[in-house]
């Protein structure tokens, strides 16, 4: 375990990593202090070696509740330049979230409110209690959810992101299913279970597969067909196919037994 001030890393013998956001006497707000330990946590995750997913979570009641008010209050004495360098932090942090070569489960629980909403869309999928509450809160403070409005758009679409950002609305884990930002909601108290079986679930498959998955669906983007793309595919299911968990799972399968990685 990499020891953290505002997170707890966590890395489990079955490869499942599990990343807490851990200011539960803030909820779990962000500052610079945060975002900087997320991008640290972030690259220990990825020089591990034998991480096969990551969850992401929130300490205490919130998932996040955003930014923090007396980071916030610092930003605004800052001059223009000062800004420039946060933002790009924050940017950096979304963007090697989102292009972690492990899959990423976000765990949602009480408040996602602003940039807590660009972590939950930048990971490959997310659950959550019924009861929780998100909101693109930005503009409600003068602000805009600059760095973050590419990822939430990819995760629930350009329309309903103008709405929710524009009108910083309150919305409920059943909305956000609704949206495509969470792939499930359940009861507050059988959340835990969830990420149990969510788990269970995830570790049934091929890291390498998974790994790989990520690479194809990003190189596919929104599907539209190029001769570029047809010999990517090709050339990645034929790379697949010859590697050592292709050619197991494929002899597993064939014979009728677990593969190696279920037996980790």
């Amino acid at each position: 375990m990499t020891d953290f001030t505002t997170l707890q890393l966590d890395f489990a013998d079955n490869g499942v990593a599990t990343l807490w956001l851990n200011r539960p006497e803030k909820n779990n707000a962000f500052n610079a202090g945060m975002i900087r330990e997320l991008i640290l946590a972030l690259d220990a995750v990825k020089e591990h070696g034998k991480v096969r997913f990551l969850i992401l979570r929130g300490r205490g009641r919130h998932f996040s509740a955003g930014a923090d008010l007396a980071w916030m209050q610092e930003s605004a004495q800052l001059d223009y330049n000062a800004n420039l360098d946060d933002s790009r932090e924050l940017a950096e942090l979304m963007y090697n979230l989102y292009h972690l070569k492990v899959p990423t489960l976000a765990v949602v629980q009480g408040a996602a409110f602003g940039g807590a909403l660009g972590l939950i869309s930048c990971c490959d999928m997310a659950i959550g209690a019924v009861d929780a509450q998100f909101s693109l809160s930005e503009v409600r403070i003068g602000l805009l959810p600059a760095v973050i409005s590419p990822f939430v758009v990819q995760a629930i679409g350009e329309r309903a992101a103008r709405r929710y950002a524009l009108t910083a609305e309150r919305f409920s884990g059943e909305r956000a299913r609704e949206l495509g930002l969470l792939a499930e909601c359940y009861p507050a108290e059988e959340l835990d279970q969830a990420v149990e079986s969510w788990t269970a679930n995830l570790l049934l498959n091929s890291p390498q597969a998974m790994s790989n998955t990520k690479d194809l669906l990003r190189e596919v983007g929104s599907g539209v067909l190029s001769p570029n793309l047809r010999r990517y595919t090709e050339n990645a299911i034929a790379r697949i196919r010859v590697s050592p968990e292709g050619q197991e799972g494929l002899r597993a399968f064939l014979e009728k037994r677990k593969p190696s990685w279920q037996e980790q």
